[in-house]
């Protein structure tokens, strides 16, 4: 029984941190990466269909994404698509494919964006605190019920912690990578 509450708690912390990572993929560093587009849906037959899907992408330089439709009629809608994102980018289209250049980010950009890391990083922290939460009300529960006694309830609650710990270690160390990336120019 133990080993179950431990093992989903272990779980969860795990789908949190990869959660916090996708994230971390789709913030902008100022260089071209192909993970900026992830999550795009271009429509495709009537279907939102993920532009990764309908193209392929590529970065020739630090500064350049293209995007290569498999088929020219969906350019327009690809073009559409990435600007409806949101990210900053002004994508162009010269009839073949679709470039979308990488500006360079102002130093205030930058401080909005570490600030913006930040706050995904606390949000991730926090789901990792609920799943310790919930582990821990499980475990006081089973000890309540005398289902587990007090001295397992106590090292199955330190062991819960120490898993905490690892997880909000690798949140803070990613969190603090992916700010370094973005500060530095």
């Amino acid at each position: 029984m133990e080993e179950e509450i431990l093992g989903e708690c272990r779980e969860k912390m795990v789908k949190r941190l990869k959660a916090f990572e996708r994230e971390l993929t789709r913030v902008r560093t100022g260089r071209a990466s192909v993970a900026m587009l992830d999550g795009i849906k271009v429509e495709y037959y009537g279907a939102p269909t993920p532009l990764n899907q309908v193209s392929t992408v590529s970065t020739p330089d630090a500064r350049t994404i293209v995007v290569s439709p498999f088929e020219k009629s969906l350019l327009s809608e690809i073009e559409k698509a990435i600007h409806k994102a949101d990210l900053g980018v002004n994508p162009t289209n010269d009839g073949n494919i679709v470039r979308i250049p990488i500006p360079q980010l102002t130093e205030d950009r930058r401080k909005e964006i570490a600030k913006s890391i930040k706050k995904m990083a606390e949000d991730a922290r926090v789901g990792i605190r609920q799943a310790r939460r919930e582990a821990n009300d499980l475990v006081k529960k089973f000890e309540k019920s005398k289902e587990i006694n007090e001295d397992d309830s106590k090292k199955l609650q330190g062991d819960i912690q120490k898993e905490t710990d690892v997880f909000i270690k690798k949140i803070d160390e990613t969190s603090e990578s992916k700010e370094k990336e973005v500060l530095t120019v």
